[in-house]
């Protein structure tokens, strides 16, 4: 059962999606429930299929009094390595935010202080507060709309399907067709890479 706050109303839950990926974006949602918001679905991303986070995303979206996402791309990751990508991106969305929270709630262990708004990191903090929870599923669902995309420009990649994490089909596509310029050059593409004419 998903708590509804941790300290305060007003709270922004925050979360990333894709961190693992061989390409596309890192992206961050964060958003601001109402008090008294509730939803027998939510759940961590993770948790649920993706027909019900696609079912989630309208009404989480309808009903935050505020929302934002916020993708960084490959170039940004591969300049600042994929840990201070996924903190830019959780920063980037909470400054979108219309409405200024009165605490930050952020899944996981590892954040940068936002300006003048105080934080908490909550391991497996997705599958413990409904915001962080939302969070992610907005992560997760935006991403995938990326993912499904950029698909149509590089089919051979299935990204449809694995939306850039590193299973076994992709990497046979990488290993064949080389790298696009969505792929990270700074990951580690292929289990013996050594080099890798880019």
């Amino acid at each position: 059962m998903l708590e509804p706050f941790f300290k305060f109303t007003n709270e922004a839950g925050t979360d990333e999606a894709g961190r693992g990926c061989l390409a596309g974006p890192v992206t961050a949602g964060a958003i601001i429930l109402p008090k008294g918001f509730s939803n027998s679905i939510l759940n961590d991303s993770k948790q649920l299929s993706e027909l019900k986070r696609e079912l989630l995303r309208p009404t989480l979206e309808r009903e935050a009094l505020t929302f934002s996402v916020c993708h960084v791309f490959e170039a940004e990751i591969d300049k600042i390595n994929i840990l201070n990508a996924s903190i830019m991106a959780m920063h980037r969305a909470l400054d979108q935010l219309k409405k200024s929270p009165s605490f930050i709630l952020v899944d996981g262990n590892r954040f940068k202080p936002y300006p003048s708004i105080s934080h908490q990191c909550i391991i497996k903090g997705d599958g413990k507060y409904m915001s962080i929870a939302a969070a992610s599923v907005l992560a997760k669902t935006h991403r995938d709309a990326y993912m499904a995309k950029i698909h149509e420009e590089f089919p051979m990649y299935n990204w449809k399907k694995n939306k850039g994490y590193p299973t076994k089909e992709h990497r046979e596509a990488i290993r064949k067709y080389g790298l696009t310029k969505y792929h990270r050059k700074s990951f580690r593409q292929l289990p013996e890479q050594l080099t890798l004419d880019i």
